[in-house]
């Protein structure tokens, strides 16, 4: 079985989140997709984030109707609200997989790009495969980067355009993915009270309206991280 993780804060999940997952599947046969929000991310300790049982309400209304589409809780908040890093992640799904499932690793450009950052990195990119969703545009040579010379196999491969296989693990790069917005993008005209049809799937932007979210009158619902 082809399984995917597709973790983000998804505040909220939009077109585009969709747009990606669906070429992802397309491409890599993939049976499973789960959507991961997280409950409290490193990288974002400091912002404010919407409840996360908001979120996740979110995400399940957004998977609804796609039935490889599946919200998960893996992330959801702990008591003492610590971070929740990818690698544990890959390693609590992996423990559930059989031996010879395929586990993928959907991830933006712009966030693949920080790779180096995460936690565990290489042992990451050896535990998963990544797929890379670029945008029209993007810079493939700097993605190209990210993957440190000492995780490439030791006998030299053929070269691809479309993904850089390491001694274990491979990266993927989806080319070419329609999806201009940004989760911020979506807050930020909630809040100036523009329309968001067709941004985020319909029962998303009924949720979005009838709980008041993003609006001025939501900060105070908004958690800090």
């Amino acid at each position: 079985m082809n399984i995917a993780i597709f973790g983000g804060t998804f505040d909220p999940i939009h077109a585009g989140h969709l747009a990606a997952a669906r070429a992802a599947q397309r491409r890599f046969s993939l049976e499973r997709i789960l959507f991961i929000p997280t409950g409290s991310p490193p990288h974002k300790i400091h912002d404010h984030l919407t409840d996360y049982a908001q979120r996740f309400a979110m995400v399940t209304l957004a998977c609804a109707g796609e039935p490889r589409f599946v919200p998960s809780t893996i992330e959801a908040p702990t008591p003492d609200r610590s971070p929740r890093y990818s690698i544990d992640t890959v390693r609590a799904v992996r423990r559930k997989l059989r031996q010879h499932d395929r586990l993928f690793f959907i991830v933006g450009a712009d966030a693949f790009l920080d790779l180096p950052q995460w936690r565990e990195f290489r042992r990451l990119l050896d535990s998963v495969e990544f797929i890379v969703v670029s945008r029209p545009g993007s810079d493939v040579a700097a993605l190209r980067q990210v993957a440190p010379t000492d995780l490439l196999p030791a006998r030299r491969l053929p070269a691809r355009p479309d993904a850089i296989r390491l001694r274990h693990g491979a990266i993927h790069f989806l080319h070419g993915v329609d999806a201009p917005m940004a989760s911020r993008d979506i807050r930020q005209a909630v809040h100036a009270r523009k329309a968001i049809t067709g941004l985020v799937p319909k029962l998303v932007e009924e949720y979005i309206l009838k709980e008041g979210l993003y609006g001025p009158s939501a900060a105070g619902r908004r958690l800090h991280r």
